[in-house]
């Protein structure tokens, strides 16, 4: 796999929330940090609506976390600024990082993912599998 080296950061943020400036300027001083230049930041503001504040922190899609207009902005910045990676300030589940890398062409991280503790960025998505067991976490038997 190629070097990640130009990234957007993109942040699904409750309308209450103030401090998300701040946030996206931490990622971006760890994308910084890890050598990589952000090119671009796409912030996606939940507001008040009719499910009210408790469906606040929740995604606004379960399958891209954020609205299809957004998406499709990220998309064509991604396009064309030549953009190696996605990297969302929020977390992502299995299913989340499978879809918006698909739907971007490109590896979508998490910011957990730039954690000196995480095991792998070059494969976020996928661990190893542990010994004895195969790629699906099934477990089998060596035959000798």
């Amino acid at each position: 796999m190629t070097a990640i080296r130009s990234v957007v950061l993109v942040g699904l943020f409750s309308a209450k929330d103030r401090s998300y400036q701040a946030q996206l300027d931490a990622l971006d001083a760890r994308v910084v940090a890890l050598g990589g230049q952000v090119l671009g930041r796409f912030v996606q503001r939940r507001g008040v609506s009719d499910g009210g504040v408790r469906l606040m922190a929740a995604p606004l899609s379960r399958r891209f976390l954020i609205r299809p207009g957004k998406l499709n902005e990220i998309v064509t910045a991604c396009s064309d600024m030549n953009i190696d990676a996605v990297v969302f300030v929020n977390d992502l589940s299995t299913y989340q990082r499978r879809w918006l890398s698909a739907r971007l062409g490109r590896p979508v991280l998490a910011q957990t993912d730039l954690d000196p503790s995480a095991r792998s960025i070059i494969n976020p998505g996928r661990s190893r599998p542990r010994p004895g067991q195969d790629d699906k976490g099934r477990r089998y038997r060596s035959r000798r």
